[in-house]
């Protein structure tokens, strides 16, 4: 594939306060691309970075192919959705909207089959006559939406746009926007610290933690094969197990010994002594029967929390709080204070806490 976007050992800061360091990013062209990292963590700098409104301390970023400190942000040709809406409170949504195809000189006719085009895919016709004072926050940001999307390009970014909207009206615009994608065939990035949104818009994921990429790829693969701690804490809900263990050798094999129980450890690498375990919740079973192999522990159940369709478990054993998530058919067997719980080796992985490298993943 062609790759559309690229940062190559970029560093940013602001006074003594460093913000990107050494950031590699490649992000291909034709993809919807989702950035995720905690809130902080320099996302929205690396979209500031990209459109041309600040300029990197180090390092190089390529647009297209070209290296884009040659090119001024409007030869950049970048659709920028901001975090905030941002609309012009005296101007009617069809004028916001038409706003970026009037600063590029588009004709009245070309002006109107956009925005109206723009405003179909989005479900806000009925709003273009209307001043922003007039619209709910969720149209507000489809107007946002829109105004971004309406300029005439190949690359489209948004600045975590949904944040402050309910889960309903976030659901709504996931749909809208992952549709606008395959309709335009464009480029899409996309920022967010919410991990939900990541795993409901995403193709592609990149996890930015500790002021660079950590790991980027098909969210599939990152979900279900993560390379680093950070990726495997930050993108999942609920938010994985992650508890300390040590490793050790039994009969000449590799063991890891942690306050839930012993597995034995298929190594990638040469192994610490002091190392970090990482558990889904969903990989977390309870009422649990000892099966050859499994991984049990008894366990306090702390709190219930109730998701319609599933049931997030607090767990404690000894002072290690744990998660686990089970379908609503399986809790009419649960007890109310106390469960046996029930990992499967192989549903384990071992990480190196320092870096948060992956160093391997238990056998069965």
């Amino acid at each position: 594939m062609t790759t559309a976007i690229e940062f190559r050992n970029v560093c940013q800061s602001y006074r003594r306060k460093e913000v990107l360091n050494g950031l590699d990013l490649k992000i291909e062209a034709g993809s919807f691309s989702v950035i995720l990292g905690a809130p902080g963590c320099g996302k929205s700098v690396v979209l500031r970075l990209l459109a041309g409104l600040e300029k990197p301390k180090s390092g190089e970023v390529y647009l297209r192919g070209v290296d884009a400190a040659k090119l001024s942000p409007g030869e950049r040709n970048i659709g920028y959705t901001p975090q905030s809406f941002a609309l012009y409170p005296n101007y009617k949504v069809y004028d916001n909207i038409a706003y970026p195809l009037t600063l590029a000189g588009e004709t009245k006719a070309e002006i109107d089959r956009v925005v109206r085009q723009t405003a179909d895919m989005l479900h806000i016709t009925k709003l273009l006559n209307k001043l922003p004072n007039q619209l709910s926050g969720g149209e507000k940001q489809r107007v946002a939406i829109a105004r971004g999307i309406a300029k005439k390009t190949d690359i489209f970014v948004f600045d975590d746009p949904l944040t402050g909207l309910d889960f309903k009206l976030r659901e709504q615009l996931f749909d809208d926007l992952k549709n606008m994608q395959d309709t335009l065939k464009a480029t899409f990035i996309y920022t967010t610290s919410d991990s939900l949104e990541a795993l409901m818009l995403a193709k592609d994921i990149n996890i930015l933690d500790g002021c660079r990429c950590v790991e980027a790829g098909p969210l599939e693969t990152v979900y279900a094969h993560p390379a680093n701690a950070h990726s495997m804490e930050l993108l999942g809900f609920p938010k994985a197990n992650m508890l300390p263990g040590s490793m050790i050798k039994v009969d000449g094999q590799d063991v890891c010994e942690t306050l839930i129980g012993a597995f034995p450890v298929r190594l990638e690498e040469a192994p610490c002594k002091e190392v970090l375990v990482g558990i889904r919740p969903q990989h977390l079973q309870l009422e649990a029967k000892a099966a050859p192999g499994w991984i049990t522990s008894p366990a306090r159940i702390v709190l219930k929390e109730d998701l319609g369709g599933e049931l997030v478990v607090h767990l404690q054993v000894g002072e290690q709080m744990l998660l686990s998530v089970i379908r609503q058919d399986e809790v009419r067997g649960l007890s109310e204070e106390s469960t046996t719980i029930g990992i499967q080796p192989a549903d384990v992985l071992v990480f190196e806490p320092g870096s948060g490298r992956r160093m391997g993943q238990g056998a069965q």
